[in-house]
């Protein structure tokens, strides 16, 4: 060990331990990427209560279901008017409405969640074999009511997750759960911050985004290569969070938290800057841009949409969701969901 890793490991607060890896070089923002203007002057309705909307969920009546910081789960009417459905106890995440009107949240301190209108909140899984959600993250549940979830990381809980960012040493989980009968299967392990979850419209496969490699990643779930695991989309132009299953117009929409962060990238190969980095103040540690910026990506991974606002817009946006009127926006640190009219696809 060298000296300078020494002194590093001595006075690192930390405990990250980077490894070294070579991010792809970062699409020009040009052509299809180039900036734009669609998501400017989004309508946001504020949270009664704390901020972070991480995720938005919208039920049968075209009602807007997200969680806080604070614990609390919100549904918003067509008029941005805020009921309070439940507290978790914890910090909900991904949201998913199901078949029966109740939601599943992941919450990502307490793990996968079933709530129902009333505020009882049930814990169907905190461990996933042997391990404990640790970041319980994202989810899409299947019409049996089969639920596909990520735990992005089993170093760093989500106060931390800039440090597995940081570390890059790929402990995130794709799972797969049988709320019946609580059966838990593992469908992908070693994910870059595993985090949003979508399933196509067969139900055929499964993809999975990794945030701290910038791609997508797809699980076969039929036929003869069930279980393959296959990069389906990579090198995005920018951080991908939550994604959303498929469309009626066979696209998945992928929420990019922001553009990519050139520092970030150059620090890849250099584990030991990496430590340095992990231990500055948060005020002088790489910071993203702040802008909104949205894909559509079609069945085969490939981008249909690009959909972006100006600096200062609406950000980070960590989720998003299609309605046939409205495109709906989420963010962990803002203190309002958002929408901007469907009309902005041009279709």
């Amino acid at each position: 060990m060298s000296i300078l890793r020494s002194v590093l490991r001595a006075v690192d607060r930390t405990g990250v331990e980077p490894v070294a890896w070579q991010p792809p070089r970062a699409p020009a923002e040009k052509g299809l990427f180039a900036p734009s203007r669609e998501l400017d002057g989004a309508r946001q309705w504020k949270l009664p209560t704390g901020r972070g909307p991480e995720d938005v969920a919208v039920d049968c009546d075209g009602r807007v279901i997200t969680g806080g910081d604070d614990g609390r789960l919100w549904r918003f009417d067509a008029d941005g008017r805020a009921t309070e459905l439940a507290h978790t106890g914890g910090r909900p995440l991904g949201v998913e409405v199901l078949a029966d009107g109740r939601f599943l949240v992941c919450d990502s301190r307490r793990g996968v969640l079933r709530v129902d209108e009333t505020g009882r909140v049930e814990v169907l899984a905190d461990t996933a074999l042997g391990r404990p959600l640790l970041l319980c993250n994202n989810s899409a549940v299947a019409r049996d009511g089969i639920v596909y979830f990520t735990d992005s990381s089993s170093r760093f809980t989500l106060d931390d997750h800039r440090l597995d960012l940081l570390e890059h040493s790929g402990t995130g989980r794709l799972l797969r759960l049988d709320p019946r009968t609580g059966e838990m299967d593992l469908l992908a392990d070693g994910l870059q911050f595993a985090n949003g979850v979508g399933l196509s419209s067969d139900e055929s496969y499964v993809i999975v985004a990794e945030t701290g490699s910038y791609r997508i990643r797809r699980v076969e779930l039929t036929g003869p290569r069930a279980g393959t695991v296959s990069v389906w989309a990579d090198n995005l132009p920018g951080i991908p969070d939550n994604v959303t299953s498929q469309t009626a117009d066979g696209i998945f929409w992928v929420a990019l938290y922001s553009p990519r962060m050139r520092l970030l990238d150059q620090l890849g190969p250099y584990p030991d800057l990496r430590v340095i980095a992990a231990n500055l103040p948060s005020r002088v540690q790489p910071d993203p841009e702040h802008r909104t910026w949205i894909l559509g990506l079609d069945g085969d991974g490939r981008v249909a949409h690009s959909l972006q606002g100006g600096k200062g817009s609406y950000s980070p946006v960590t989720g998003v969701r299609e309605t046939p009127d409205w495109i709906y926006l989420g963010s962990l640190t803002a203190g309002s969901v958002a929408r901007v009219p469907r009309g902005v696809l041009g279709r």
